[in-house]
């Protein structure tokens, strides 16, 4: 199985955790994503949403696991075949919520090209747009 180990800066990371793990909080029963369940049976709605909810949860869980006390020792997260997709999906679950939540005066080509004067901005937005950025890049 191929794995990367990635270097991190801990001064620069530790203070986005927080700001991922809020954002996970506020995911705990909602989906990044909503989606418009009027056409489905009524009777399979919610079991499909719920289900929804916990694979995104799940993957949210995997993604906050490589923070854990390795990685606060030494800096390194540990990507492999195995979690890459459960982490690409979470990282834009977080964004998505962070865009929702904290990102809303920016426009979304502003955020993606991080075309961003982030003097102008509070500082909990600057926070979670680092946090957006950072997700990005990984």
């Amino acid at each position: 199985m191929k794995r990367i180990e990635v270097k991190l800066s801990l001064a620069v990371v530790a203070p986005l955790l927080d700001v991922i793990m809020l954002a996970a909080d506020s995911l705990d029963d909602e989906l990044a994503a909503p989606l418009p369940l009027e056409q489905v049976d009524a009777d399979l709605r919610e079991p499909w949403r719920e289900e929804l909810v916990q694979g995104q949860n799940g993957d949210v869980a995997t993604l906050l696991a490589l923070f854990d006390s390795d990685f606060f020792a030494s800096g390194v997260v540990n990507f492999a075949e195995d979690n890459a997709d459960c982490i690409l999906r979470a990282c834009a679950a977080v964004r998505l919520r962070l865009r929702d939540r904290f990102l809303t005066d920016i426009s979304d080509e502003m955020l993606e090209c991080g075309d961003v004067d982030l003097d102008d901005l509070p500082e909990g937005d600057r926070r979670a747009f680092m946090c957006y950025l950072f997700l990005a890049t990984v």
